[in-house]
């Protein structure tokens, strides 16, 4: 086996093993450490058979495995992206609602207090 496919298998197995660490001391959520896993163990299957990728840019059209390879991880970082930013999206209405919910809650208080005139 080539060096380089030893350098792949090695860094895909270390990625594995980072997440599970990760899960492990519970900061990284489950939902997102399978797409990490996922990629580990496909990384994992391209360095120990190496053919996988060879056949799949064939079957593609796509001159050079490596060319694949930049593909997919191009592909693999816009949909982290995207998914990211619908998190994000969806976490920062959920805090603008508290915020709201907490102002007005704050509000009662203090007219419940008397140190609002009603």
């Amino acid at each position: 086996m080539a060096s380089t496919y030893v350098l792949g298998l090695v860094a895909a197995g270390g990625t594995a093993l980072f997440v599970f660490e990760m899960l492990r001391r519970g900061i990284l959520r489950e939902k997102f450490a399978a797409l990490w896993l996922l990629v580990s163990a496909a990384l994992i299957a391209f360095a120990v058979f190496p053919s996988i990728l060879v056949i799949l840019s064939n079957w593609l059209g796509i001159a050079l495995p490596s060319n694949l390879l930049f593909l997919m991880a191009a592909v693999l970082l816009l949909l982290v992206s995207v998914q990211l930013s619908y998190e994000v999206s969806r976490v920062e209405a959920r805090t603008r609602r508290l915020a709201e919910e907490l102002a007005l809650l704050r509000y009662e208080v203090e007219e419940l207090r008397g140190e609002i005139p009603s």
